[in-house]
């Protein structure tokens, strides 16, 4: 036979590939021959030792599998990166013989339990000794379930070996019953899974890790959305009256009507501008999308609203500019509803075009209705997109309410004699408010009330 390896004789050359090609040979034939015998073996039969028998066979063919990607791996690189040991672990088998005392344990459960190989197996009294001290009692209640109830055993403890060093183990067993009935022996397949065990803890970590970046994320999105919206839209604080000279005034007021707590910040928004030529612009409208993109959208859209209301562009040709902005700057296919209007104070003439969104609605005298709307698609809908406009002449004491949402129409319109009695716009919106503001949604809303002034302050 010959000698072991020393110091001062050199290591034998790696072996060449034809010889392990013979042991991948090798090993898969005799991986036939183990599921061959395997096949033979019942399944789903009742008696414990025939399921040993078979778990023991399964047992093999994985060792078997491991051990045929292991001299494959040496083959086609006979000088392989060192990796970690299989996630899947060791697995090392035991029996328990009640009746002889007898303790048989496999060469591969020694090394898992770090033992030494010389050394007798530990009996069921003595293997407490080996395990983490907060697990005691659960290996305890399994094996006293086996033993007594004949439960099978099936779960994990933790294993302090020589030096410190701590390992999980998963342990599933069976206890064989003698002539009697009574339990004679109790076997056992126990499973290192520290490194799958190991893994599941790292993948749970970085789970909650991201989860915490991603709400920390939306946090930071949702202070970033919130400082758009509060620098884009206007806030009024007291009365607002525009022009704010002459008669013909209007006497205004607009309110948010916020989602439920953790909803994102949409792209709703309302605007009264007072013009060069002494005409006031009034909108509202709509963006698709939630968070820092919808504000961005919003704040883009009002910057040219506001732009060409400027230069005296009519309601109808403003939006089709808008929409075609839409269309050729957004980085994502965005929609957007609006509805623009331009108030002469001289003639209270009222000039304004939609883009698919609600029209406003007119309350004069205790009652109130919708205006006759002109056509007018979606913002972004359709490229080149045309909006008619339509005229109306107001009153003293009128008041359009412009709005986003989903509010109904029909509850609305039944404001009209609260609207009558007010003496502001504030006292309509407050009206609107106390309506529809105590209600869950899932979106913010916007209204905007203008009151005709019979003149000026």
């Amino acid at each position: 036979m010959p000698s072991h390896l020393s110091a001062d004789r050199p290591a034998a050359r790696p072996p060449g590939r034809g010889t392990v090609d013979a042991l991948v040979s090798q090993t898969r034939r005799l991986k036939g021959e183990v599921d061959a015998v395997r096949r033979d073996t019942p399944a789903g039969t009742a008696d414990p030792r025939e399921r040993r028998r078979r778990a023991l066979y399964d047992l093999a063919l994985r060792q078997l599998d491991e051990l045929g990607r292991n001299l494959t791996q040496l083959r086609d690189d006979p000088l392989p990166a060192p990796r970690r040991g299989s996630v899947l672990g060791r697995v090392g088998s035991a029996e328990w013989d009640l009746l002889t005392d007898e303790v048989r344990w496999s060469g591969e459960l020694y090394r898992i339990l770090g033992r030494d190989p010389a050394a007798a197996p530990l009996t069921l009294d003595e293997l407490p000794s080996l395990v983490f001290e907060e697990d005691r009692p659960r290996l305890t209640a399994m094996v006293t379930d086996c033993l007594v109830d004949a439960r099978p055993i099936d779960g994990e403890f933790r294993v302090v070996r020589p030096g410190g060093g701590v390992r999980t183990v998963h342990m599933m067993g069976e206890p064989v019953l003698g002539a009697d009935g009574s339990t004679a022996s109790m076997w056992a397949v126990l499973r290192d899974v520290s490194e799958l065990r190991g893994c599941r803890r790292t993948v749970g970590e970085t789970r909650d890790s991201l989860h915490r970046q991603r709400h920390a994320a939306a946090r930071t999105e949702h202070r970033l959305a919130v400082g758009l919206q509060e620098a884009v839209l206007p806030t009024w604080h007291g009365p607002l009256r525009l022009p704010r000279t002459g008669p013909g005034t209007l006497d205004l007021a607009a309110s948010r009507l916020p989602a439920t707590a953790h909803a994102r910040i949409g792209g709703d928004w309302y605007d009264a501008l007072e013009l060069p030529d002494g005409t006031t612009l009034l909108g509202v409208g709509e963006l698709t999308g939630h968070g820092v993109g919808a504000a961005s959208g919003r704040a883009m859209l009002l910057d040219a609203l506001r732009g060409m209301a400027m230069t005296g562009t009519a309601p109808g040709p403003l939006l089709a500019c808008l929409s075609r902005l839409l269309d050729a700057t957004a980085a994502q296919p965005a929609l957007g509803s609006a509805a623009c209007l331009r108030y002469r104070p001289g003639t209270r003439s009222l000039q304004w075009a939609r883009a698919g969104h609600p029209a406003p609605l007119l309350f004069r005298g205790g009652t109130g209705r919708v205006l006759e709307a002109p056509d007018g698609v979606l913002l972004g809908a359709v490229p080149g997109a045309c909006y008619g406009q339509a005229e109306e002449t107001l009153e003293a004491g009128d008041v359009l309410l412009l709005r986003t949402g989903t509010a109904s129409v029909h509850r609305l319109l039944g404001l009209a004699p609260r609207f009558a009695a007010a003496r502001t716009a504030q006292d309509c919106v407050r009206a609107v408010a106390e309506e529809f503001g105590g209600r869950e949604r899932d979106d913010a809303a916007c209204v905007l009330v203008a009151r005709v002034t019979p003149q000026a302050p």
